[in-house]
């Protein structure tokens, strides 16, 4: 009986350390699994942890990109789309692929955006604008003050309509703003390169599309008391074709607004202020279907209270801000500009309310 209980007991107790060691196993597992996911989180959305990671600005296409480019189905001289969101101070790379359509090649952090949320309406407001651009070669400088930079080619022609003003106003170098959007030298150099080589393989020009924010339903309905709001559901138009089709999508104005993937029985409209003309064909079905989920969403929203973000002078990305609030703006500087050029207004910077959740 003795010997019986005896057995028993250490079986017991095996099995109990057994069980342990298995839990410390999953426990390890999951924080493993948590650590690989955040790395991962990083790596994906372009950040960086320190000064040394910037690395060297160049106007080559790095090998690391030419190889991402390959194993996406991407050719180096395929046709490229730009995508700004100020809120997140994040600047996408789009090109199209092997099925056609276009394909996210890299999200690129922002270093430094003026102004606050709404678009560019007069010379010396520092904002950034908000709006449907083209770029062609004439558009890139090589030789520009902040490393390199290419003009957005502010006021379009609604802005122009619109009595809008403003010249140069540019994706550029450095960490410095007063109207443009500044990528870092190391930044705006991948990019120059990118969209050159696209250029220069038959791209006539390639569309910038630039944006208060990612256009969700949470972020309207969080703005919905700004007095942008209706433009900015204009603008939503082209974000939702783009978000649904993953192609370019076609740009008029008429009706003092953008207008979207129309066909007009006369052609395009010539007066951005005028009434729209008829429109001979109808819009795209899940491009529909998607803005009345969006605005079903948007809806259910509405009724929560909301805090609305007030910039003192425009933004940073949260990875270049923890930087700024490291190392101070100097040595930011130091390593972001090849000129050193200043952080532009660096105390407004670190009070940017944005902290990259939603």
């Amino acid at each position: 009986m003795t010997l019986r209980m005896s057995i028993s007991a250490n079986h017991a107790s095996g099995l109990s350390s057994l069980s342990n060691i298995l839990n410390q196993i999953t426990r390890s597992w999951h924080l493993l699994r948590w650590v690989v996911l955040a790395v991962v989180a990083v790596v994906l959305s372009g950040c960086v942890q320190s000064l040394d990671d910037l690395g060297v600005a160049s106007h080559d296409i790095p090998p690391k990109l030419l190889a991402s480019m390959q194993a996406k189905g991407m050719k180096p001289e395929s046709p490229v789309l730009v995508r700004i969101f100020k809120m997140e101070s994040e600047l996408e790379v789009w090109k199209v692929d092997s099925s056609g359509k276009y394909a996210l090649l890299k999200n690129y952090p922002m270093c430094r955006w003026s102004g606050k949320l709404g678009p560019k309406t007069k010379t010396g407001d520092r904002q950034a604008p908000e709006g449907f651009y083209r770029v062609s070669m004439g558009g890139l400088n090589p030789k520009s003050q902040f490393y390199l930079s290419f003009n957005l080619g502010y006021p379009n022609r609604l802005e122009a309509a619109l009595g809008y003003s403003g010249e140069a106003l540019m994706v550029h170098g450095a960490c410095s703003s007063s109207g443009c959007f500044a990528l870092t030298d190391q930044g705006v150099g991948e990019i120059y390169a990118v969209v050159e080589k696209a250029l220069k393989g038959g791209q006539g020009a390639f569309q910038v599309q630039a944006y208060p924010f990612r256009m969700t339903p949470q972020n309207l309905a969080a703005h919905r008391d700004d007095p942008n709001f209706a433009f900015w559901k204009n603008l939503k138009e082209g974000y939702d074709i783009f978000e649904v089709r993953r192609r370019e999508p076609q740009v008029a104005a008429c009706g003092r607004k953008y207008v979207f993937d129309a066909e007009f029985k006369a052609g395009d409209p010539s007066d951005p202020l005028a009434a729209c003309p008829e429109r001979i064909n109808q819009a795209d079905p899940a491009v529909v279907a998607k803005a009345s989920a969006d605005e079903k969403k948007y809806q259910e929203l509405a009724a929560k209270v909301f805090e609305p973000l007030a910039y003192q002078d425009g933004g940073m990305h949260p990875s270049f801000r923890a930087l700024l609030k490291e190392n101070g703006d100097v040595k930011l500087a130091e390593k972001v500009s090849v000129i050193k050029y200043p952080i532009s207004r660096p105390a407004s910077a670190l009070a940017d309310p944005f902290d990259g959740k939603e």
